[in-house]
This record gives structure tokens, C-alpha cells and sequence, in this order.
């Protein structure tokens, strides 16, 4: 199982005490199959990325810009704002809620409750949830990171950060065994 501790994680990226100490519990309880340092990596990069190193699990955004997008799911008045990015990986839309809160509780509660999903372990859960659905285990596996990142935001967001973390995770990771 690969693992960082609080400490390492903190000098590669900005993340705070309080925020390692807060995630990184849930980060191994729901690892699974997120086991090695290249599929870990890849994950953890892309999450601080994502969360603005874990300060956010909600997106900053009003979420206007996703009003009407039926690509999201996102056919009712208010469903943009409603159903803005949360969690770590920014789950976004109506749809990906539905198919996410049915996949992890068999039921709609995260429509019924959107804000659960920016609650600590549920972000994290969702998070793992989002890359195990778009099978981003495989494509860590070949060492294709710029491809993970596309499958997670759709371009190439942010991708020297995402890749910053990621080679330094990598590193400390494999040293770590």
C-alpha cells in the first residue's frame, strides 16, 4: 500500500497541518485498489490540485456557468449552483451526483443533500469513487499522466502543477516502498 505521511506530504505541496490531518485518515481508508506509488501519485496530484491543496470541496464558483447543461445533467432551474464541483475531484452536474450517490449509498441522497458531498470523508469517498468509475488505475498503470489529468478536467488545467506534485510524490512514494 503506498503511503505519505503528513509531513512529506506537506513539503511538496501547500498543504496545512490541520488539512493533512483532517484528509489524509480518509485518503488511506478508501485507497482500495489505489495502491501503488504510480496510481497513487497520479490520484493525490491530481486531488491537491483540484482542492486547492485540500482547502477546497466545494467549488469557488457560483456554478452559473454549468445552468442548463444537459451534458451534466442539468435540466432544472438552479441545477448549476445546486450541483457546482464538490469533493476533492470536484464532482460536477446532476448526473455525475446521482450516479455517484447511487454507486456509494444506493439511493439519491447526495440530490436530496448536495452539501454532503463536501463533507470530509464523503469528499474523499467521492473522489476515489469519480477515478476507480473512469478506470484511472489502467491509465496511471502506463505512465501516462497528462492523460489522467485530461480524463479528470477535461484539458490541461493546471497540468505543470498536477505534474509538480506528481513527480515529487512519485519519488517519495517509491523511496517509501
Amino acid at each position: 500500500m503506498a503511503k505519505i505521511t503528513a509531513q512529506e506530504l506537506m513539503a511538496i505541496a501547500p498543504v496545512s497541518a490541520k488539512a493533512a490531518e483532517l484528509f489524509l485518515p480518509y485518503i488511506y481508508k478508501y485507497q482500495g485498489d489505489v495502491n501503488s506509488p504510480i496510481r497513487f501519485a497520479a490520484f493525490l496530484a491530481n486531488v491537491l490540485h483540484e482542492s486547492g491543496c485540500f482547502k477546497y470541496v466545494r467549488e469557488i464558483a457560483s456554478g452559473d456557468a454549468y445552468e442548463g447543461r444537459k451534458d451534466l445533467g442539468n435540466v432544472f432551474k438552479g441545477d448549476g449552483r445546486t450541483f457546482k464541483g464538490r469533493s476533492l475531484m470536484q464532482i460536477t452536474g446532476r448526473a455525475n451526483y446521482l450516479e455517484c450517490s447511487k454507486d456509494m449509498f444506493g439511493d439519491d441522497r447526495l440530490i436530496k443533500n448536495p452539501e454532503l458531498l463536501a463533507t470530509p470523508e464523503i469528499a474523499v469517498q467521492a473522489s476515489y469513487w469519480y477515478w476507480n468509475k473512469r478506470k484511472l488505475n489502467a491509465i496511471a498503470d502506463t505512465g501516462d499522466f497528462v492523460k489522467v489529468c485530461v480524463r479528470i478536467n477535461g484539458g490541461k488545467n493546471g497540468l505543470e502543477e498536477r505534474k509538480r506534485y506528481y513527480d515529487a510524490l512519485f519519488k517519495v512514494l517509491n523511496k517509501n516502498g
